[in-house]
């Protein structure tokens, strides 16, 4: 897995809302990108429900988020319009991208749960790994991305 302060690598997908989600063109405060192994089912459908009800506090706050696995492109669309998802999905089924952010398990070929918080410059901010505790991941975003917004306003005591 990647560690804090190294450069991510750039993500160049079809995304479920039929644009190129391009991780450099994101800007903003962050970008939240969160790995989950495989869609329909019980945590990955509980941690995107989650990310999709407070992507408005996260937007505001102004961080973009994109959420990747290993299915394809059609079952990765059904799983955003099933749940409603308002950001981009990506579906990583060649698998580049997980291993590029070293997210792939060996011998099954999915996706960990893994969620990196991305700063404009492309350099890993935060990591949040809970492979057993899907809800945890948005609860450790919301602190980390909540914090960085604190800090980034005008006035904030350094």
């Amino acid at each position: 897995m990647l560690k804090v302060g190294e450069l991510a690598p750039e993500i160049d997908k079809l995304a479920t809302d039929g644009q190129r989600f391009v991780l450099s063109r994101q800007g903003g405060l962050c970008t939240v990108v969160f790995f989950f192994p495989k869609a329909f089912t019980p945590g990955c459908t509980v941690e995107t429900r989650q990310f999709r009800d407070n992507h408005v506090e996260l937007a505001l706050a102004g961080a973009s988020l994109v959420g990747i696995s290993t299915d394809d492109h059609r079952t990765q669309c059904r799983f955003a319009e099933s749940h409603n998802v308002p950001f981009p999905m990506i579906a990583d089924d060649d698998r580049s991208v997980c291993r590029a952010y070293g997210v792939l398990w060996p011998l099954i070929g999915v996706a960990r749960r893994v969620t990196y918080v991305i700063a404009p410059d492309l350099r890993v901010a935060a990591v949040f790994h809970h492979e057993l505790q899907a809800t945890k991941h948005r609860d450790d975003v919301l602190a980390f991305v909540d914090e960085r917004f604190r800090a980034a306003r005008p006035g904030h005591p350094s």
